[in-house]
């Protein structure tokens, strides 16, 4: 029997995260497009794959969708630990991504979301043969997958570190322009890699009229980041909370847009059903560009008013060059999409929940 888990659910950071996954389906318009779909989702147990699988988890008790949700994991354990009182969730075993039998569900597949991938930027730099293949390889398994079971359509979760370097941000930046990437650098094999693997995308919908989608996310974040989360949003709200100086390993320049987790998750949600196959769609909050020092002076100002920002320049081969990447959102927003969260309330929300 289901259990109405709609105003109860239990998991890491629980007060924020049921309120944003709460609203999120109350203001749902398009819930009826899942159902008695089969949805697969892999890195379901990361940042945005387990909010989305949550998100459908509870659209699907609250609508009586009979929807299947199959999370492509590595890690069981972790997943059934994290997903124990979600009735809809179905734990798929991948004992190696970069095997291309590993992946296989039984039955007729509808939808698929391909959200898994590193995201540590010394994981980048230290392991970049990893990086590249991780990323490359686990979306041809994943496209190949999609291609042998006919789906409805996918989506693939790239980044906006696709567009590499652009100094100039005296226009936004829409999807198709691209910036420099440095090929002759480990930390490139991130940026490298996503672009590899969009291109494959497009080539399995050209080559196979595979119905491919790209979601171009901004850096996301919101209430459901780990605690122990190394990214610098993450480290800026611990310091608030523990109202510490802001220390900063580069001058903090690039600039960047930024986007709440659950305005995200809506965000995929519309371009899997609504987005045009073989288009790429900039995922983020057009309102949040900034860079990264002046968001750090801004959340402390806003919530630890004591402390500083100070700047400990050390070795930056770790971090993602100097860029100026300011997204554009009409391809998006043509979909209806429409971000609710700006920077100042995305931090109320993560630092509170980092609270509990």
């Amino acid at each position: 029997m289901k259990i109405n888990k709609f105003l109860d659910i239990k998991n890491m950071n629980t007060h924020i995260l049921n309120e944003d996954i709460n609203d999120f389906v109350k203001e749902c318009t398009y819930w009826a497009k899942f159902k008695n779909k089969r949805v697969a989702v892999t890195g379901a147990t990361g940042l945005i794959g387990s909010i989305l699988v949550k998100c459908l988890d509870v659209l699907n008790v609250k609508y009586d969708l009979d929807m299947a949700i199959f999370c492509i994991v590595r890690n069981t354990d972790k997943a059934r630990d994290m997903f124990a009182s979600f009735s809809s969730v179905n734990i798929v075993s991948i004992n190696d991504f970069l095997s291309a039998d590993s992946i296989w569900i039984e039955g007729k597949l509808n939808y698929l979301i391909h959200a898994a991938a590193p995201t540590s930027s010394t994981f980048f730099a230290n392991n970049p043969v990893e990086t590249f293949d991780g990323v490359v390889e686990m979306t041809k398994n994943v496209l190949a997958l999609s291609h042998k079971m006919h789906v409805d359509s996918l989506v693939y979760l790239s980044s906006l570190e696709v567009y590499g370097e652009i100094l100039d941000d005296t226009d936004f930046v829409t999807e198709d322009k691209q910036g420099y990437i440095n090929p002759l650098s480990a930390r490139s094999s991130y940026s490298m890699g996503k672009r590899a693997a969009e291109c494959l995308c497009y080539s399995y919908f050209s080559e196979y009229q595979l119905p491919i989608k790209i979601a171009r996310l901004g850096q996301t974040f919101g209430a459901g980041v780990s605690p122990e989360d190394k990214r610098v949003f993450a480290y800026i709200a611990r310091s608030a909370i523990a109202e510490k100086d802001v220390r900063l390993n580069t001058p903090g320049m690039g600039k960047r847009n930024y986007c709440y987790t659950i305005d995200a998750i809506d965000a995929i949600l519309r371009i899997l059903l609504l987005g045009e196959n073989g288009e790429a769609y900039n995922v983020a909050n057009e309102d949040t560009y900034i860079s990264v020092r002046d968001m750090a002076e801004m959340v402390l100002d806003a919530f630890s008013p004591s402390n500083k920002v100070l700047v400990d320049t050390g070795d930056s081969s770790i971090y993602p060059p100097t860029t100026k990447v300011k997204m554009k959102t009409d391809k998006l927003e043509s979909l209806g999409w429409t971000p609710r969260y700006d920077l100042k309330h995305m931090f109320e929300r993560l630092i509170e929940s980092l609270k509990l």
